[in-house]
């Protein structure tokens, strides 16, 4: 009589792991029609094939190796599902710091825009008009030189000149604030 090698009770019957792959086809269609993504069910199945070999020792011999994984791949849809929730919740709380940064940021814009308005509308016209046009409003500097007819490095000149003029107005007016940004402005209107 032949004793049972305890090993052989631990791995996965060949028998067993013939049935599996031999219905991969079968598994994968049943992922795609849950999934609605042959990409993403391949994926799912991958998990899944790694995960129910490691187990297929504990298949019970009373039990079909096709029933026990498509447990298996039902427990691998839960778990993908969970996933996918968790990630679009993450999403969505990145997307609410980033409105919530987005509306901090303009509104420090806007305060800091009104301070540096005021102050470049009180330097020459020809530089308050350049730093409107160019840097609060983007226009290229190549396309408003165009527009006063003046070669582009000769508005660089002046676009360097009306910053120069507007950073010591700046200096001039808001004093220790201006070198930290303007970011919490205590000049107000000075």
């Amino acid at each position: 009589m032949n004793d049972p090698d305890p090993q052989e009770s631990s791995t996965p019957s060949n028998e067993a792991l013939q049935t599996l792959v031999t219905s991969h086809r079968e598994f994968l269609a049943f992922l795609e029609r849950r999934l609605g993504n042959r990409e993403l069910a391949e994926d799912v199945l991958q998990d899944a094939f790694v995960r129910g070999i490691d187990h297929l020792g504990e298949l019970r011999e009373t039990e079909s190796a096709r029933a026990w994984f498509y447990r298996t791949l039902r427990n691998a849809l839960i778990d993908h599902a969970r996933r996918r929730d968790a990630e679009r919740r993450r999403l969505e709380i990145v997307a609410e710091e980033l409105r919530d940064s987005a509306d901090r940021d303009s509104e420090t814009s806007a305060a800091v825009c009104a301070c540096i308005l005021k102050l470049a509308s009180q330097l020459k016209p020809e530089y308050s008009e350049l730093l409107r046009r160019v840097d609060i409003e983007d226009q290229p500097l190549a396309s408003y030189a165009r527009e006063l007819g003046i070669q582009e490095n000769n508005a660089g000149v002046r676009a360097f000149r009306a910053r120069a003029a507007l950073r010591r107005e700046v200096t001039r007016s808001c004093g220790t604030c201006a070198e930290h940004g303007c970011l919490d402005c205590s000049c107000r209107g000075s």
